[in-house]
């Protein structure tokens, strides 16, 4: 079978799983060819066959024209686009079969809103299959009249097996993992952070992105007991010396970080948006999304509580060996090529 998988740029999280699912399809003898933006291509040092062809978040009619007629010359089998984006680009190109999975939700008002809107309309009218990394996306698509929906699988590559750092002394760290950016809701969790709470609490932000100076000018006026670590390729070490996972996000998909948490025994406590909640299940304490005194209640009564934290702790250990891995992704990808 001859797959196109195609995306726009990414910084992370589809970047990675779509190299998972170019890799594991080449392993089982099918051709794959990759097209998205050359950034991504070097980023993810994609291996494939790969076509530069720009995918931006905002429409660009000339690029696009470029995209749709690149897209179109490459005849697969199947097309699977990552991203809303992607996805209508993909779809105006006719492919024979179109699968698109949905990484992210629509967060944004006004005139951007809308032009997102009418480019999920096109994805619902003509893909094939739309899958959806949570179930309010799934819900969305189906209202929308998609022909066939399900829920995507997208794992985090394995845990790196790394010690604990012990740059915070022996301190209770409560850990996030984000990028510096609106939809992460950092501004929020820094309410949260005011307090009060024992001194030895700190908050730790591993990550990079626009917001860091704003961010560090609230920390630094306001006194908080946030520490903004930057970009981080330790993620395991972080979680390790971590009390906890605070993911303080309007909205999240399957984020590979809470399923490193999980498996890596940490207890998550943020807001019950997106597929968080589905993923968390009894291994964390989820409250009302964008509610700070809510977030601040739950990690004052988890630092309150060793018994608690013990309990979390064994349930997210238990939901984390149960999470899939790059080889269901890719299974699972394969049934719905047809």
């Amino acid at each position: 079978m001859k797959i196109l998988l195609t995306l726009g740029t990414s910084a992370g999280g589809v970047g990675r799983h779509v190299r998972t699912l170019a890799d594991g399809f080449e392993a089982r003898g099918h051709e794959v060819v990759v097209a998205g933006p050359a950034e991504t291509r070097r980023r993810f040092g994609f291996t494939q066959t790969f076509a530069e062809v720009p995918v931006s978040d905002r429409p660009h009619p000339v690029n696009d024209a470029r995209t749709v007629a690149v897209l179109r010359r490459i005849r697969a089998d199947v097309v699977h686009a990552h991203g809303l984006r992607a996805g209508a680009l993909a779809a105006l190109a006719r492919p024979r079969r179109l699968v698109v999975t949905l990484h992210n939700a629509v967060t944004a008002g006004g005139a951007i809103g809308a032009v997102y809107a009418t480019l999920e309309r096109v994805v619902a009218r003509r893909a094939d299959v739309v899958l959806g990394v949570s179930p309010d996306l799934c819900e969305r698509m189906t209202a929308l009249g998609a022909r066939a929906v399900a829920p995507a699988v997208v794992p985090a590559p394995p845990l790196a097996d790394l010690p604990a750092t012990t740059e915070f002394g022996g301190r209770t760290v409560l850990l996030t993992v984000a990028r510096l950016a609106q939809q992460k809701g950092l501004e929020v969790l820094l309410d949260a952070a005011a307090g009060p709470y024992s001194e030895d609490v700190v908050f730790a932000v591993a990550g990079e992105g626009p917001l860091r100076e704003a961010l560090q000018e609230r920390v630094t006026r306001e006194n908080l007991p946030v520490t903004l670590l930057g970009p981080r390729d330790d993620v395991a070490a972080l979680l390790k010396a971590a009390t906890a996972l605070v993911v303080p996000s309007r909205w999240e998909g399957q984020p590979l970080t809470v399923q490193e948490a999980l498996r890596a025994g940490v207890p998550v406590v943020g807001f019950a948006v997106g597929g968080v909640p589905l993923m968390t299940g009894d291994a964390g304490l989820l409250v009302t999304p964008g509610d700070a005194g809510e977030l601040r209640s739950a990690l004052l009564r988890l630092l309150a509580d060793d018994g608690l934290v013990d309990g979390l702790r064994a349930a997210a250990l238990a939901r984390g060996r149960a999470l899939p891995g790059e080889a269901d992704a890719v299974e699972a990808a394969l049934k719905n090529y047809g």
